[in-house]
């Protein structure tokens, strides 16, 4: 495994990320689940993903079970739905519980999808409140947010942040040879990280099979293209030995993937990703948890 810094933090973290959602639901059991969990702690990865929403709840108890003995060799983060102070550190303290821990490494905000997400976040009472009253308790190290939807609100998050003085640790995205040509958080929102020294968290690198889909590429090539890109971890799904073994196969060999293979993918599936129909995390609400469960995400009272 390669291990890269997580921006301005200074951290190693493995360059592949084990994504949390894929742990807590069929065909993978509790037994399966730990055993990946252990298996990818085994080849050097590192980084761990979940989500306080993730299967409800059974990713985050399943991780903790398998974190047992094992949490020093970890750099663990989660998520959070609420916009609200209360609501976001209800939420953790909840996550703490399942994963065992009094701690998590990196705290996210999920779902950044909305224009006005960013202004929730900030508001009064807002989940900002949350994120700093955490810090300073020592529940968690770095402060983050995620978003799938479009790049804009990635934008207007980072533009809110530095407009309250507060500073993001990372940020996670998708970015795929699909994102590069619609909506591309590639080319739109990765420099601002880069100049930001954050982390650069990329996910949905095949689009969970969406980007599949299209039969041009294959899995391999979708995790190199995302491993070539200034990344510090790019998180993906695993659910057996065989994708586990694929995805280290990738961060061994991705330096093997020239700048003329690069062109040659990009030229390949421009013309698919044109209308986002691979990437229906961008164009439709069914990736979107917090638009099916509004009350994760609490209430703001208007004055």
């Amino acid at each position: 495994m390669i291990y890269r810094k997580l921006g301005k933090t200074g951290e190693n973290v493995s360059a592949i990320g084990m994504g949390g959602f894929h742990l807590g639901k069929p065909p993978v059991d509790e037994a399966g689940a730990i055993r990946l969990v252990h298996a990818a702690i085994d080849r050097g990865i590192n980084f761990m993903d979940n989500s306080w929403d993730y299967n409800e709840g059974e990713s985050e108890r399943r991780m903790g079970k398998a974190l047992r003995g094992r949490r020093d060799k970890v750099f663990l983060m989660t998520k959070f739905d609420g916009r609200t102070k209360r609501t976001a550190a209800e939420q953790l303290d909840e996550s703490l519980q399942r994963l065992q821990v009094d701690h998590v490494d990196l705290w996210q905000f999920h779902e950044n999808n909305r224009l006005e997400d960013p202004d929730r976040f900030f508001d009064e009472g807002g989940a900002v409140e949350a994120v700093r009253a955490s810090l300073k308790a020592g529940k968690i190290r770095y402060a983050g947010f995620t978003g799938h939807k479009h790049p804009l609100v990635h934008l207007q998050m980072l533009d809110s942040a530095d407009e309250h003085g507060f500073a993001f640790d990372a940020c996670q995205m998708p970015l795929s040879v699909m994102d590069a040509h619609f909506r591309s958080f590639e080319q739109a929102v990765l420099p601002a990280l880069i100049q930001r020294d954050m982390g650069v968290l990329g996910m949905k690198s095949m689009g969970d099979g969406f980007v599949l889909k299209a039969n041009l590429v294959t899995p391999l090539e979708c995790l190199k293209y995302a491993l070539r890109l200034p990344t510090s971890v790019v998180i993906t799904g695993i659910d057996n030995e065989r994708i586990l073994a694929q995805a280290c196969e990738a961060a061994d060999t991705y330096e093997e993937m020239t700048a003329k293979d690069v062109k040659a993918l990009l030229a390949k599936t421009e013309g698919a990703a044109s209308t986002g129909k691979f990437e229906p995390f961008k164009t439709t609400e069914i990736f979107d948890s917090t638009a099916f469960h509004p009350e994760w995400m609490g209430s703001r009272m208007i004055s």
